[in-house]
């Protein structure tokens, strides 16, 4: 059997109806994991669903806005009403809406972030955590950025949430180890998606991002779904509390341009 292999697992990934999380969601399921789709559109779920089965995979789709409590815990009664249990958590769910000075930014955008990309991931902990230390197995995958390693002029209360996601991962790794549950994040650099569109549409601007990373290539959103599947799967079973970047190399190459 492949150390990879996710057979018999559910994975609950949010914000996955487009980019990162589809692709997190989509090689789950390829790996053999039954998964739930959710991000804030239904008609968005339904048709990621749609392309996970036709793939060969097994999806539920529903709907959720991360930021509302109650909606995360109806999300999670879903996925346990259909599936009786929830073996792997994908925090993948975030919010940016302000690129500026951090002199700029409103009490309520800074709320905003801050509940959407920090509180979110501990409330959707909590409310998945005890059931699989009953078990004594699980996984808990937090999508950060290389942001949350450097300052930034523009993306500063972004950049605050994901060096808050890193540390969130940290303590919960501490707390629950001992019931064989294991939480990490992963940092992404630079990837093609829709989020972060407005940092490489322009073509000369996403050369500049290429040529500062080694492997000189922007990334893709299967270079951080691989990442997840090894988190998730047998293949990862000894990693905790860790950050894995998945960059092509920027930050020790000397950092990408974008902060």
């Amino acid at each position: 059997m492949s150390m990879f292999d996710l057979s018999g697992k559910v994975a609950l990934i949010t914000g996955s109806s487009r980019g990162i999380g589809k692709a997190i969601a989509m090689q789950m399921a390829l790996h053999g994991a039954r998964v739930v789709i959710s991000s804030r559109k239904p008609e968005s779920c339904e048709a990621t669903a749609a392309e996970v089965t036709a793939a060969g995979g097994t999806a539920l789709a529903h709907a959720c806005h991360v930021g509302h409590k109650a909606e995360l815990q109806a999300l999670v009664d879903a996925s346990i009403g259909k599936w009786g249990r929830i073996d792997i958590v994908v925090c993948n769910a975030a919010a940016n809406p302000h690129f500026g000075p951090s002199a700029a930014i409103s009490d309520e955008v800074f709320d905003k972030i801050i509940q959407t990309n920090l509180h979110s991931h501990l409330w959707l902990c909590n409310m998945t955590l005890p059931a699989m230390a009953q078990r004594k197995d699980g996984a808990v995958i937090i999508i950060s950025s290389v942001g949350g390693f450097v300052g930034s002029a523009l993306l500063g209360a972004y950049c605050i949430s994901k060096a808050a996601d890193m540390q969130l991962a940290r303590n919960l790794a501490v707390e629950w180890g001992p019931h064989n549950i294991r939480v990490n994040c992963i940092a992404p650099g630079i990837i093609r998606t829709h989020f972060s569109k407005a940092l490489w549409a322009d073509p000369g601007r996403a050369a500049a991002f290429a040529r500062a990373n080694p492997l000189r290539r922007l990334g893709d959103p299967d270079d951080v779904a691989g990442t997840a599947v090894l988190l998730a799967s047998r293949a990862g079973s000894f990693i905790t509390g860790q950050t894995l970047v998945v960059d092509g190399g920027g930050l020790i190459g000397g950092g990408e341009p974008l902060l």
